[in-house]
């Protein structure tokens, strides 16, 4: 699948996918079948508290049961991953504002580490954990002639100097490597996010992907690709959920 955006807050198309609809006025699901089934979005939910987001994301099959096959190197290597692309300004987890769609993801990548501030499996070295799932909030912008599935992570151009978050893994791209566990059991996923104020997140707009990104063979911009969108929640990345 491909995705193409209008713009970064206008409703998108989607080819090929099968629409669904809100559960409630609030979280999003859909009938399964749509992918494989550890990827294969059946419900997406977010909800607020005093200072917690909560997302949430259920498959019809055994969620983190499928990983990417190691490459052996980094560049052309490849990245599964669920995602919650949201309304939120960029600004809100510390980049600069109107970046772009800020996105919370959940992802394993066994050919490269992106969390250099933690150590995911207690080997004492952070800097060999990527196959192990784990969380990200990443920003989201249109590459429809660039990367296969219509979408990439916001890169920084040599010399820029653009507000980052504190977590901010180093890398040249508009991501941040907070160290959220997120818990998967059964054809759950489930994070739960440090947010000041969250209540007043509530009636923001959300959506559930899951997808495979790639790095690019050359190592250079565009960075890190789309490649390719197993499954929607909505069906059309209309963002139809909202944080309760």
């Amino acid at each position: 699948m491909r995705l193409a955006l209008g713009s970064i807050v206008s409703a998108a198309t989607l080819v090929g996918a099968l629409a669904a609809t809100p559960a409630s006025a609030h979280e999003v699901t859909a009938k399964s079948g749509n992918a494989d089934a550890a990827f294969d979005v059946v419900q997406a939910k977010v909800t607020a508290e005093k200072n917690w987001l909560n997302f949430q994301m259920r498959v019809s099959g055994q969620a983190g049961a499928s990983e990417p096959t190691p490459a052996g190197k980094l560049a052309g290597s490849r990245v599964f991953s669920y995602v919650w692309p949201t309304k939120l300004n960029s600004e809100a987890v510390g980049f600069d504002a109107d970046q772009g769609i800020l996105a919370f993801a959940v992802t394993a990548h066994p050919d490269f580490d992106d969390t250099p501030l933690f150590d995911e499996d207690g080997d004492g070295n952070t800097e060999n954990d990527g196959r192990l799932w784990h969380s990200h909030w990443v920003v989201l912008v249109p590459a429809e002639d660039a990367c296969a599935g219509g979408l990439k992570v916001r890169d920084i151009p040599e010399g820029a100097t653009p507000g980052l978050p504190a977590t901010w893994p180093g890398l040249p791209l508009l991501i941040d490597s907070p160290g959220y566990t997120p818990l998967m059991n059964g054809g759950d996923v489930k994070v739960r996010v440090p947010f000041r104020n969250a209540p007043e997140l509530k009636g923001v707009a959300f959506d559930g992907v899951t997808s495979g990104l790639r790095v690019n063979e050359s190592v250079h911009e565009p960075l890190l690709c789309v490649e390719n969108v197993f499954d929607v929640a909505s069906g059309d990345l209309s963002l139809p959920g909202k944080v309760e």
